[in-house]
């Protein structure tokens, strides 16, 4: 995790607080009457923070395993908090996929939303801000605080322009997020106290934290509390429960950015801080995790199968997908680790996509039950055409992005055990069968909706969706830049797994001695 000091212009900053500084001119500057400048200045803000966050994959160095751009200050000396800002191959693209999305969350929110536009769009571009800054943050105390500002914002965004049961999908999210977040601050300061003890240096710098991890008996504690903070954000069984309610009731650009970025949270805080600060914990859990995530996979697959609103059917896919990630990385090795990362974007443009898809379709009837309408290929070509092609990513059809990520993750379950890879192999096939379910019964046969001709999609909603069509068969022909860019972190991640994991075995070994003398006579040892 080292990294070269920035001496020029801020650009990590500006990239995280560029979002911010636009909703703070919405509030202060408009009038709510103002719509079409309120919808253009949140658009021109994203695609402002889009290409400012295009300089780092031009300038980055794959052949860096370290942070770049590093931006670091004292903040609160007295407690070792600063304002240290860095990425890396592992967070890169995490930062292009939330840039990328808010773009077309704030397309997609054109139409649909017509109250209250000024705190809606406010609150969209506070969520990117924290969004970035959870992905950027290697200060802990820094993390923390993008961590919980997330959540008020979100919150807001199903609360006030949600669905019928809005109110309650809310305060479940917050309920769900807040408490596992208490029990993750509960850990970090674990950690804080420990190497302050252990070192005189109390400090809350990732980067130095993890290269001297606790003590075994400590790490089991602090993994814990990690897990409910990171595995509620996953979501992971059996703490999913609130997702397919935040999914369902979220507005159209709320369910896009809940599955693009927020879900990624979790996954991103167990890569970053779970592996490299508790690997002796993190091995020790690592079948338990196996097990949860490949039960995860085919639950929430076949859960899929049963539902009947399409929304909700593509919330409870998003648990079988992110089984597949939490998959990859605890089979601790390169090529799931490699798959995981890979999936987490993956899942954030495929999942993303049939969201805004889903929306565009209720735009124009109103309802999500899969009955209500049938043959919509006849009567919606181009919306067809585009579902299809979201629809065969999420399924891992070669040629799209979901086979590359998918196959990373099969070759690392493989290597772990055999049987890892055939529950995953069974989970692809039931993926498919949910998927290609959901296509026929709504896109085939003959046309039938109650409320007539449907129009097929506008130029605003080609424009919103093409992009993510483009990173379907970019990643999934040619998925080389993206597999170069978080090789050399990924490598050095595993690395200093092994090492930490080494340093803690070392540090259990004089304190079981010490226990088994306190126990057994010190001749009978000797003999």
């Amino acid at each position: 995790m080292t990294g070269v000091e920035l001496t020029g212009f801020p650009i990590l900053s500006s990239i995280v607080f560029l979002p911010a500084l636009g909703a703070l001119f919405i509030i202060l500057f408009y009038k709510k009457e103002w719509d079409v400048l309120i919808k253009w200045t949140a658009l021109g803000t994203s695609v402002a923070t889009f290409l400012l966050s295009l300089y780092l994959p031009l300038t980055f160095d794959p052949s860096n395993p370290g942070l770049q751009w590093v931006e670091k200050k004292a903040w609160i000396e007295r407690f070792g908090i600063s304002y240290f800002l860095g990425v890396d191959g592992i967070s890169l693209l995490l930062v292009l996929l939330t840039t990328l999305v808010t773009i077309i969350c704030i397309l997609a929110s054109w139409r649909e939303i017509d109250k209250k536009l000024k705190g809606y769009m406010a609150l969209f571009l506070l969520t990117e801000t924290f969004s970035l800054g959870i992905f950027m943050a290697m200060d802990f105390f820094l993390f923390y605080v993008f961590w919980e500002a997330v959540l008020i914002p979100m919150v807001f965004i199903i609360g006030i322009w949600g669905g019928a049961r809005r109110l309650y999908s809310s305060i479940k999210f917050f309920i769900f997020t807040f408490v596992g977040s208490l029990f993750m601050l509960l850990g970090v300061l674990v950690i804080y106290f420990y190497h302050g003890r252990a070192t005189g240096i109390y400090t809350f710098d990732a980067t130095i934290l993890s290269l001297s991890p606790i003590a075994p008996a400590i790490q089991f504690w602090v993994f814990i509390a990690f897990f409910l903070g990171f595995a509620v954000k996953v979501p992971m069984f059996p703490l999913h429960t609130w997702l397919p309610d935040a999914h369902t009731d979220a507005p159209t650009a709320g369910s896009i950015v809940l599955a693009a970025v927020l879900l990624k949270l979790g996954t991103y805080g167990f890569v970053r801080f779970s592996l490299p600060m508790l690997p002796n914990a993190s091995m020790l859990f690592a079948p338990l995790m196996i097990g949860i995530s490949i039960f995860a996979i085919l639950y929430g697959a076949l859960v899929t199968i049963a539902q009947k609103d399409i929304k909700k059917l593509i919330a409870y896919s998003s648990v079988s997908h992110m089984g597949f990630v939490m998959l990859g990385i605890f089979v601790f090795n390169i090529e799931g680790l490699k798959g995981s990362l890979l999936q987490m974007i993956n899942h954030g443009i495929s999942t993303g996509a049939l969201f805004l898809l889903i929306g565009m379709i209720y735009e124009r009837t109103h309802t999500r039950i899969i009955g209500d309408y049938t043959g919509l290929f006849k009567q919606l070509p181009v919306y067809g055409v585009f579902f299809l092609i979201i629809i065969l990513s999420s399924m891992g059809m070669p040629a799209t992005n979901g086979f590359i990520g998918e196959l990373f993750v099969l070759i690392g379950a493989f290597k772990a055990h055999w049987a890892y890879a055939v529950l995953v192999a069974l989970g692809v096939l039931l993926g498919a069968v949910y998927l290609l379910w959901l296509f026929q019964r709504v896109f085939l046969g003959n046309y039938y909706y109650s409320g007539g001709k449907l129009k097929d999609l506008g130029l605003r909603e080609i424009v919103e969706t093409v992009p993510l069509i483009i990173l379907v068969f970019w990643i999934g022909i040619y998925p080389k830049p993206f597999l170069n860019v978080m090789d050399a972190s990924l490598t050095s991640l595993v690395k200093q797994v092994e090492e930490n994991y080494k340093k803690g075995t070392a540090q259990e070994a004089p304190a079981a001695q010490a226990q088994l003398e306190t126990t057994i006579p010190a001749e009978r040892i000797e003999k």
